[in-house]
């Protein structure tokens, strides 16, 4: 049997599509903004103008600061590899070389008057080095969207939007990035994510190489250590949220980038990445996405730290593809008998197939009570 408890919550299957209604986990708070443009119409909004610490959804600024000047077919090789890698791995070692280079918060200032945000905002006095404390709304990271895809010239907006296409699985941190609209969606999608509050690294691999030195400024462990030392009162008296778990899933979906989405959550003291990916998981499926169709399967949740994900269903001679995190909730789309694996006191056969993974993790793990999966077919091949 597998080593799930049987009262474990019943699997979700993926839903068509519905009428507008965001579902919000219990304890989560939630700033959430989608938009049609085809129609030029809202299908979703619920506190959008809510200010929330943008963690590196803020990047799409600092990128976009940079290249307010300068032509994306022209740059350098040194910053075409740190910007790609800003955007598409989430570098904060990238973002913290180009929040210094470009002043600081003078990024803020020119972006806000630039593309006409209402609710975005410099960190709070004293927080001036770290770029993941702006303020952001879902409803300005809709602005930055269109701003991009309508505004700027083709060759900033091909750049960028270039990039979002390509995001790799594990960000230079070790944070796994598919949560939100990754894991909702069948592509065409683009991505940004953010993420804070989880400590200085995942345990998702392989990670991507940083692409300045070490010594350079990191704000994960600058935060850390700002954290230790400063009072907990001052955190409290910043008008933005500093401290709970924060989790963000912003992009496009859909041919053309139909729907720009962009979901903000909080999440309570403690929370687990792999909680908060979850319910950021459920949150954003529950979404009407126009252009946006939902991947076949039926959702499960797993159980256990470090479950690997592997290329068939087997460990010999194989290296895992990446890592789940802990806890968190996976799309099975059949399964199939594989390397008989013992787990004591479980042992089990059967094997899941993760298609948004792109391999298998043996059903032991997965939280459903008997070998295999109700409801989920056998894999033809």
């Amino acid at each position: 049997m597998t080593g799930a408890p049987a009262a474990t919550a019943a699997p979700d299957t993926a839903a068509p599509a519905r009428a507008a209604q965001a579902e919000v986990p219990a304890g989560v708070t939630a700033g959430v903004a989608v938009f049609d443009r085809t129609t030029g119409t809202f299908t979703e909004r619920l506190n959008e103008t809510m200010r929330f610490r943008s963690a590196s959804v803020v990047k799409l600024l600092i990128a976009l600061d940079y290249l307010r000047t300068r032509d994306p077919r022209t740059l350098s090789t040194a910053d075409r590899t740190r910007l790609d890698s800003m955007l598409r791995s989430s570098d904060d070692n990238a973002a913290s070389y180009y929040w210094s280079l470009g002043g600081r918060t003078a990024i803020i200032d020119r972006t806000v008057t630039q593309l006409g945000l209402a609710d975005t905002a410099n960190p709070p006095a004293g927080y001036e080095d770290y770029w993941g404390y702006v303020a952001l709304s879902a409803a300005d990271t809709v602005r930055i969207y269109r701003y991009i895809l309508d505004t700027a010239s083709a060759p900033v907006r091909d750049y960028v939007m270039g990039n979002l296409r390509q995001p790799t699985r594990c960000g230079t941190d070790g944070f796994d990035q598919q949560f939100g609209i990754p894991g909702s969606f069948e592509r065409p999608w683009t991505v940004k994510q953010g993420w804070s509050g989880f400590g200085s690294t995942g345990n998702c691999s392989p990670k991507p190489a940083t692409t300045v030195p070490a010594a350079a400024a990191q704000q994960s462990t600058q935060k850390s250590a700002q954290r230790a030392a400063q009072e907990s009162t001052r955190l409290a008296a910043a008008g933005v949220d500093l401290t709970k778990e924060a989790l963000h899933t912003t992009g496009t979906v859909g041919a053309g980038d139909r729907s720009i989405v962009a979901v903000f959550t909080l999440h309570p003291d403690g929370t687990a990445y792999g909680k908060a990916y979850s319910d950021l998981g459920r949150l954003t499926r529950s979404l009407s996405v126009p252009g946006g169709a939902h991947p076949g399967g039926t959702w499960f949740g797993t159980w256990g730290p470090g479950v690997n994900v592997r290329p068939g269903p087997t460990t010999a001679g194989s290296t895992p593809l990446t890592t789940l995190p802990a806890g968190v909730d996976v799309l099975v789309s059949c399964q199939r008998l594989g390397q008989e694996v013992s787990i004591p006191p479980y042992t089990n056969s059967w094997w899941a197939y993760l298609p948004q993974y792109g391999g298998y993790i043996t059903n032991i793990y997965i939280s459903s009570p008997g070998n295999q999966l109700p409801g989920v077919p056998v894999c033809s091949s």
